[in-house]
């Protein structure tokens, strides 16, 4: 297979940035001008066991996990440039990792400067840097082994000679460029960066330079990346805080006002359904020292991407994004699945969905499957609703007279308000009760449907008083309709969200994001 060259002169680059570098934020900064752009390093013990899921609804390409967290997603429109990087310590690992997202990046690079101590413990990152006979194995199995450029990234060693010499040996394994942070790995970014050690690698080797580490006090403003690329004689010039903070630095217009870049960035997230603590983040981030203002601490009591929007004014362009997610989602699913019931195991499955419009105001299905249950003497229906961390959509099965019941269709919720998760929620389990009627051939209540008797006249009709010949009481059909629509205390909810469900603190939300 012929190799896509992604070129690595004269490029600027997004750095790869730990919660920063995900979808939204490649995006942005690619719509502002950057050339290529680094994913956040992803473990490669992680990234092995995921499976590869083509995402028709976001039009995305998703890397999930066997705990339902989408480790990385990417989309076409990025597809050739954007740079995956790994952390890894394990050239066959690194290799296996690398083949299965090769053909949906345009390079791979493996981390070798990072100093933390989640990267560096288990032999990664800046630890590789003491072990070169390990660099060297991890990138010529790479090189070999996959289609597309093979880079890394490293920091300097204690002495100007060592890390020439370490950057020549990593030339020899075949790597498309090689990216210099100038700083030692005992350094943090209130340290000043090396530019002589970026220099002199840049004119030992051939290959491409990519000089990181300028955010500090060189690069403010777009006119000061060509002046950081020249102090250090570097062919390309890698930015991670500097665009962090506002990556319209990418922008030879630029920089633009934050508030107007944060808007951007929220309408990526709400389109390709960003993690709402993840976006939070990176708003943080962008608000720096306005992160005690009004608006940053409504950013950081937000709970949902809809509650963001809410603080920047963006409510309808969210709800627009949701319904036309929505009915792409139905679309997809109607098509897909047959309209007839079908065995999936030990469960009678059809594809249904509940409209609301189709049946009268206090009229649902699960109120109808009620009242059938308490005729035929049986147990109450019992429902058991399941979230895809995926795609935040639900599907319900309802067990009655020891079967169970669902729709082969998922109800798509995203990451709206509560309020919306639960409308959601309950409408899944609507359809699961729509499928048991239809199975057992018990009228549902639907507009327009022969009166069944399973609910009186009056309720049909929404009228104060309920009376009948069988003795039910106003009270009974209010206990029904409570009973139909309250959350069930044995659902059960499945999916790991791909954050911890409490927002992160003050401390954590500014805490920076090693690059």
């Amino acid at each position: 297979m012929a190799a896509r060259r992604l070129s690595f002169r004269n490029i600027t680059a997004l750095a790869p940035m730990v919660r920063v570098g995900t979808l939204p934020m490649r995006l942005l900064a690619l719509d502002y001008g950057a050339d290529v752009v680094y994913c956040e390093e992803l473990i490669d013990i992680k990234m092995a066991q995921c499976q590869r899921i083509v995402n028709d609804v976001l039009e995305t390409v998703d890397f999930v996990a066997p705990d339902e967290r989408v480790m990385f997603r990417t989309c076409e429109r990025e597809k050739d440039r954007v740079v995956f990087q790994m952390g890894t310590a394990d050239p066959d690992r690194a290799l296996t990792v690398a083949q299965l997202v090769e053909k949906d990046v345009a390079a791979i690079d493996v981390n070798m400067g990072c100093p933390k101590e989640y990267s560096t413990k288990g032999g990664m990152g800046a630890a590789l840097l003491s072990n070169p006979d390990k660099i060297e194995a991890i990138l010529k199995k790479l090189v070999t082994g996959v289609s597309v450029p093979v880079t890394c990234k490293i920091r300097i060693l204690p002495s100007l000679e060592e890390t020439v010499s370490l950057v020549q040996r990593i030339e020899k394994t075949g790597v498309a460029a090689v990216a210099v942070h100038g700083r030692f790995k005992d350094e943090r970014p209130r340290h000043p960066v090396h530019c002589d050690y970026i220099q002199a690698v840049a004119q030992a080797v051939s290959i491409p330079v990519i000089a990181n580490g300028g955010s500090l006090d060189l690069v403010k403003t777009n006119s000061d990346i060509e002046k950081f690329r020249k102090a250090t004689g570097a062919s390309s010039v890698m930015l991670a805080r500097a665009a962090m903070w506002n990556p319209s630095v990418f922008c030879n217009q630029g920089p633009f006002p934050v508030e107007k870049v944060m808007e951007e960035y929220i309408k990526y997230a709400i389109r390709y359904d960003n993690h709402a603590f993840n976006t939070k983040y990176c708003l943080c981030q962008m608000l720096r020292d306005k992160v005690e203002s009004p608006l940053g601490k409504q950013v950081q009591a937000a709970q949902t991407n809809a509650e963001i929007s809410e603080a920047y004014g963006l409510e309808i362009f969210y709800q627009e994004i949701q319904q036309d997610l929505q009915a792409k989602m139905a679309a997809l699913q109607s098509s897909n699945q047959p309209n007839k019931p079908i065995m999936d195991g030990d469960v009678t499955t059809m594809a249904v969905k509940f409209e609301r419009r189709d049946y009268p105001p206090q009229i649902t299905p699960k109120m109808f499957l009620l009242e059938w249950s308490r005729k035929e003497k049986l147990q109450q229906p019992q429902y058991e609703t399941a979230q895809r961390s995926q795609d935040r959509a639900f599907q319900s099965t309802v067990t009655v007279a020891n079967k169970k019941y669902r729709s082969s269709l998922w109800l798509f919720a995203f990451l709206g308000s509560i309020s919306n998760r639960e409308k959601s929620k309950k409408f899944a389990e609507q359809a699961s009760a729509i499928v048991c009627l239809r199975v057992l051939g018990v009228p549902e209540g639907r507009i327009g449907e022969e009166d069944s008797g399973l609910v009186c006249k009056r309720k049909r009709e929404g009228k104060p008083n309920c009376s009948g010949e069988e003795g039910r009481s106003k009270k009974l059909h209010v206990d029904i309709l409570q009973e139909a629509e309250a959350p069930d205390p044995t659902v059960e909810m499945n999916g790991d969200e791909q954050n911890p469900a409490t927002p992160p603190k003050q401390a954590e939300v500014l805490r920076e994001a090693p690059s």
